[in-house]
């Protein structure tokens, strides 16, 4: 047995707290700098640290806890309501991202790979469906937007847009002659949904029973009870359904904040998250990346890949909030935080390679294009909530608590004052 992992992991530490503060006090998201990090000492810059099965895996499981964290913090009834602008959001944040995408291979597909040409143009406008919402999240954590409209509305239509991406692949590879049952997938989809809701429910009543035998005497029995649930619902979402994991953690995060200890259970993982799972998933999403040699005619194809790339979801997703009732500054916030890709998009690329439908000379500027919407995804989200105030965009329930909250902080400061001057004047 080595121990290289353990020097490996405290130079991921290092560097991305050291990166995260000078990006901090360079006014953009500390996000950035733990990616960066991660592609200063990986291949691309540095290559002293190698990608490796047990960095993939903790940086799994980071991305899992992230995702755990967002559905903890998220109000389920918000949820709901903005389920029908998540949907509408989703659905043109799909359809706009697959024809642009569509349309620019068209531009650049020279017909090498032998097969049909409008299922390769197609297969891109695939990849570029996909939406990795774990960095959109940490960064609106961050901001303090989460809990927002727009911050809901990002999280309803990321979930509905890994769905409809899921759908796309099928149908194309199906098109394309791969074993894939697209009925059979859909009704796995409609499967995991169905028993994340029947969980929850016996989860939920489990526990308010629970609570009320146990009462405070054992805190601790919260946090565990709850990862376990987070670790099967993502496994179970992979394993049993073939839906991402990270939706399958989001679940079982919405379920826990149901139950009543899901404020105090979410308190728990906050020093997890920070200390270790956070920084290694960040920083594994650097490493893992190689920049390719490129021609002129590549490096054309990866600036213009960049910015269809982006700007399709700004495009398509700004448009599906407008459709909604949004104001216009919260339209290019939902399209900012919906443009983000991630390992979604590598591994859609990489079956079209395997089925001989994408060029491998074009997966270069694929991993380029996921490492720029990582980069620049937090510091667009940054610029578009610049000079809002804390309590902008918040929803009423959420500012009612807030200021009911404020006020009942100033009466007993009121009453702490009051007291203090009556034992002076004694």
């Amino acid at each position: 047995m080595t121990y290289g992992y353990l020097a490996d992991l405290a130079l991921i530490l290092l560097a991305t707290k050291a990166l995260s503060m000078l990006t901090g006090k360079l006014q953009m998201p500390q996000v950035v700098g733990a990616l960066v990090a991660g592609l200063v000492m990986g291949p691309a810059v540095l290559n002293i640290i190698q990608p490796s099965d047990f960095l993939s895996q903790v940086a799994e499981l980071g991305v899992i806890v992230i995702m755990f964290s967002a559905g903890m913090g998220t109000d389920l009834n918000e949820l709901k309501q903005t389920g029908k602008a998540g949907l509408v959001i989703a659905m043109a944040g799909v359809l706009v991202p697959l024809a642009m995408g569509t349309g620019l291979m068209f531009i650049f597909n020279t017909g090498e790979l032998p097969g049909n040409k409008f299922l390769q143009d197609l297969f891109l406008g695939v990849v570029l469906t996909a939406t990795s919402v774990s960095i959109t999240v940490e960064t609106l954590k961050e901001l303090g937007k989460l809990s927002t409209k727009v911050g809901n509305a990002i999280l309803a239509a990321a979930l509905i847009d890994d769905v409809l991406g899921l759908v796309c692949l099928t149908v194309v590879t199906s098109m394309a002659g791969a074993d894939v049952n697209i009925v059979l997938v859909l009704v796995k989809i409609l499967l995991f949904f169905l028993f994340a809701g029947v969980l929850g429910v016996v989860v939920s009543k489990a526990l308010n029973w629970y609570e009320t035998k146990v009462r405070n005497r054992d805190l601790r029995r919260y946090p565990i009870l709850a990862f376990v649930l987070c670790l099967f619902m993502a496994w179970a979402a992979e394993e049993w359904f073939g839906v991402a994991d990270i939706i399958g953690a989001f679940a079982a995060g919405l379920i826990v904040a149901t139950t009543p200890k899901g404020a105090y259970t979410a308190s728990k993982f906050t020093p997890l998250a920070y200390l270790l799972l956070t920084p290694v998933f960040f920083a594994n999403l650097g490493i893992g990346v190689e920049l390719p040699k490129m021609d002129a005619m590549i490096l054309l194809f990866t600036i213009a890949l960049v910015v269809v790339g982006i700007g399709s979801k700004l495009i398509g997703c700004g448009l599906g909030a407008k459709l909604c009732g949004f104001k216009g500054r919260q339209c290019v916030q939902v399209g900012c935080g919906m443009a983000c890709r991630g390992e979604v998009a590598l591994i859609v690329a990489n079956k079209g390679m395997a089925m001989n439908i994408v060029n491998p000379i074009f997966f270069g500027p694929i991993i380029i294009l996921v490492v720029c919407c990582a980069v620049f995804t937090p510091i667009m989200l940054k610029v578009a909530f610049k000079g809002e105030n804390a309590y902008e965009g918040m929803e009423e329930s959420k500012l009612a608590e807030n200021f009911q909250l404020s006020e009942q902080v100033d009466e007993v400061t009121a009453r702490l004052i009051e007291g203090e001057k009556r034992r002076q004047g004694k």
